[in-house]
C-alpha cells in the first residue's frame, strides 16, 4: 500500500491547487479524481473541462460575432457578409479546454505530484488516513497522513425535470452542435446569464425564468438594476421573475413548459431547455458513513475557518463547503490548507472574495452592499461614477454601467465596491487589493490612475463619497 503525506481528492481548482502547493512545500502527494477523456485523466474538474473556461470561451467568441455584427459599422469597419460556424467556435473552445488540461498535468509532472484516475472513498481516519480507490473494474488503497477533499459541486436538478436531448444542464448547454431558434433557461442567475448571452448573440431568443422576484438578489440593488435594464434592452432577451414552474416535458423536436406568474398560467415550447437552477455539493460517497463526517442539511462538509472538518487530519475546500461557489475561492483556500499542513499560518478572508458575472455589461462587486450595510446598521457613504463620463469607455464605445464605492462613515475604510461596465470583471482586483490592506476611500482617490483608462472610473468613484468627483 502505497503511502503519502497528503491526498488530494478531486483535481477541480480547489484540488489541483492545493495539491501543487503540497507538493512544492516539500509534501509527498496524490490527486485522485475520475474525471476522464479518452482513457486519460481530465484535470481541471467542472470549471476547466466544462465550466469557467469553456464558457468564457463562447462567451468571447459570441461577443465577437456579435459586435462584428451589430457595432464595427461605427468604427468604419463594414462587413459585409458574415456568418456563425458553430462548429469551429465549439472546436476553439474545446482546444482551449485541452490545453489547460494538459497544462496542469504537466504542473503535477514539474512539481511531483502524482495522479491517479479514479473514485475515491475514505476508509479510515486518525494518524494514517486510509483511502480506497476504484479505477479500471478494480480497486486499491493508499494511506496519507492528511486529505484534502475537493470533490467540488453538481447541478441542481428539479423536481420533475428529466435531462434528455433537448433538456440539458449547464454542461450541455456548451456543447450544443446547432443554435437554438428559442430556448429556455430555468435560473437567471451567474450560469443562466453567461449560457444565455452566448446563444441570444448567436442568434436564438432567450427566455429566462426565474423563481426569485428579484433579479440578482446578491448584487448590490443599484447594480441588479441596471442590469436588468440593460439586458431588458437588448433584443432577444426575455427575462420573467416571480415564476411557479407547473411542469416540464420533452415532446418530439421541442420542450413544453408550463408556469405560472403575475399574469397568470402561461405555456411556451421551447427547441431547447437549459436547467440553470443553482448547484449542490458534491458531498456524498466520500467518506465511509461510520466515520461520522458533518454534513449540514444542505449538503455541505462542515468546516472551521481554517477548513478542518470534525475528522482528524481531514479537511474540505471549495464548492463541497460553505460559502461562495467560485473556483478562486476554492483555490485559495486549496492553498490555505496546504500551508496550514506545512505548519505556516495562512488565513482566507471570506469578506475579499470577488463575485463577477460575464455578461455584456460584466458585473464585479466584493465587500458589502448597501441593503447589507443598513441591515447591520453600519453608517456609510456613498460614491458613484458612471463610464458614460470616462473617456476610455466612450473610446471602446462601451459607456454602460458605473463604479460605486462604500465606505464607512466614521474611518472612511472601504466597505465594498460595485460594478457594472466594461471589464468589471479585471477591475475588481483593485478594489480587493485597496480592502485587504484596509484602504480608505481617500487612499484609492490620492491614487494616480493612468489616463485615459477605465481604472478612472474607480478613482472618481472614491473622489464622490466625498462628493469631490472632478468629471461629473
Amino acid at each position: 500500500m502505497k503511502a503519502y503525506d497528503v491526498a488530494v481528492i478531486g483535481a477541480g481548482p480547489g484540488g489541483y491547487v492545493a495539491a501543487i502547493r503540497c507538493a512544492q512545500l516539500g509534501l509527498r502527494t496524490v490527486c485522485i479524481d475520475d474525471r476522464e477523456k479518452d482513457g486519460k485523466p481530465a484535470l481541471g474538474g467542472t470549471c476547466l473541462n466544462v465550466g469557467c473556461i469553456p464558457s468564457k470561451a463562447l462567451l468571447e467568441s459570441s461577443e465577437n460575432y456579435e459586435k462584428a455584427r451589430m457595432e464595427y459599422a461605427s468604427h468604419g469597419i463594414l462587413i459585409k457578409e458574415m456568418a456563425v460556424d458553430l462548429a469551429k467556435m465549439q472546436a476553439r473552445k474545446s482546444s482551449i479546454v485541452d490545453a489547460h488540461t494538459s497544462g496542469i498535468a504537466f504542473l503535477f509532472r514539474k512539481n511531483g505530484v502524482e495522479s491517479i484516475l479514479g473514485r475515491a472513498r475514505l476508509k479510515n481516519t486518525g494518524e494514517h488516513c486510509i483511502l480506497e480507490v476504484a479505477s479500471g473494474g478494480g480497486t486499491a488503497r493508499l494511506e496519507a497522513k492528511h486529505v484534502i477533499i475537493a470533490t467540488g459541486s453538481s447541478p441542481r436538478k428539479l423536481e420533475g425535470v428529466t435531462f434528455g436531448n433537448r433538456i440539458v444542464d449547464s454542461s450541455g448547454a456548451l456543447a450544443f452542435e446547432e443554435i437554438p431558434k428559442k430556448l429556455g433557461i430555468i435560473g437567471a442567475g451567474v450560469i443562466g446569464l453567461e449560457l444565455g448571452s452566448v446563444w441570444r448573440r448567436l442568434g436564438s431568443e432567450v427566455v429566462l425564468l426565474e423563481a426569485s422576484p428579484e433579479f440578482l438578489p446578491s448584487a448590490d440593488e443599484k447594480v441588479s438594476k441596471e442590469a436588468l435594464r440593460q439586458f431588458r434592452k437588448e433584443a432577444g432577451w426575455t427575462i420573467n421573475l416571480g415564476i411557479k414552474l407547473l411542469s416540464v416535458e420533452e415532446i418530439g423536436s421541442s420542450v413544453k413548459v408550463i408556469y405560472e406568474n403575475y399574469d397568470g398560467v402561461i405555456e411556451q415550447d421551447f427547441d431547447r431547455l437549459i436547467v440553470a437552477a443553482g448547484r449542490i455539493p458534491s458531498s456524498k460517497a466520500v467518506v465511509d458513513d461510520h466515520l461520522g463526517l458533518a454534513i449540514d442539511d444542505k449538503g455541505f462538509i462542515e468546516v472551521d475557518r481554517h477548513c478542518r472538518t470534525n475528522l482528524p487530519n481531514v479537511y474540505a475546500i471549495g464548492d463541497v463547503v460553505q460559502g461562495a461557489m467560485l473556483a478562486h475561492k476554492a483555490s485559495e483556500e486549496g492553498v490555505t490548507v496546504a500551508e496550514s499542513i506545512a505548519g505556516q499560518k495562512p488565513e482566507v478572508d471570506p469578506h475579499l472574495v470577488p463575485w463577477v458575472i460575464y455578461t455584456s455589461p460584466e458585473i464585479a462587486w466584493v465587500g458589502k452592499t448597501e441593503r447589507q450595510l443598513k441591515s447591520e446598521e453600519i453608517e456609510y457613504r456613498a460614491g458613484q461614477f458612471p463610464f458614460s463620463a470616462n473617456g476610455r469607455a466612450q473610446a471602446l464605445g462601451d459607456a454602460r454601467g458605473f463604479v460605486k464605492v462604500l465606505a464607512d462613515a466614521k474611518t472612511d475604510s472601504v466597505l465594498g465596491v460595485h460594478i457594472i461596465g466594461p471589464f468589471a470583471s479585471e477591475l475588481i482586483s483593485e478594489a480587493v487589493v485597496a480592502m485587504a490592506f484596509s484602504a480608505s476611500s481617500e487612499d484609492i482617490a490620492r491614487t494616480i490612475h493612468a489616463h485615459p483608462s477605465l481604472s478612472e472610473a474607480l478613482h472618481e468613484a472614491s473622489l464622490a463619497v466625498e462628493g469631490r468627483a472632478l468629471h461629473i
